[in-house]
């Protein structure tokens, strides 16, 4: 397969978890105060939760869909520079890492959203 293939591939295997996470956070966060507002006041409306609970979604599968491209490209190139110079281990694993750290970043953003519910 083609670079271009497999970053088609990635793209929409990244778009697929983004609609996974957030439908499964929307339903998660919606379920019991749907529930709730239609047994006690007969009306459903979207709740601050609800809110909070699709930017968290959001956040993390949009800090995916990034990560992912840019992780297979970079390791495309790092793994291009350590067939040709082996040396240069240390240094491509860094870059690496460092593209990993949004992710880390995001989740960190997610769970403190998650946790103001």
């Amino acid at each position: 397969m083609n670079r271009v293939r497999v970053l088609q591939v990635a793209l929409i295997c990244a778009v697929i978890a983004v609609v996974i996470v957030t439908v499964t956070t929307v339903v998660q966060a919606m379920v019991p105060t749907i529930a709730q507002a239609s047994t006690t006041t007969g009306t459903v409306g979207i709740p601050k939760e609800a809110g909070l609970a699709i930017g968290a979604g959001i956040a993390i599968g949009m800090a995916g869909l990034g990560v992912g491209m840019g992780m297979g490209s970079a390791s495309a190139s790092a793994i291009a520079a350590i067939a040709e110079k082996p040396e240069v281990f240390g240094r491509t694993m860094i870059y690496v890492v460092l593209i990993e750290a949004v992710a880390i970043y995001a989740l960190v953003v997610a769970i403190m959203m998650i946790g103001l519910i």
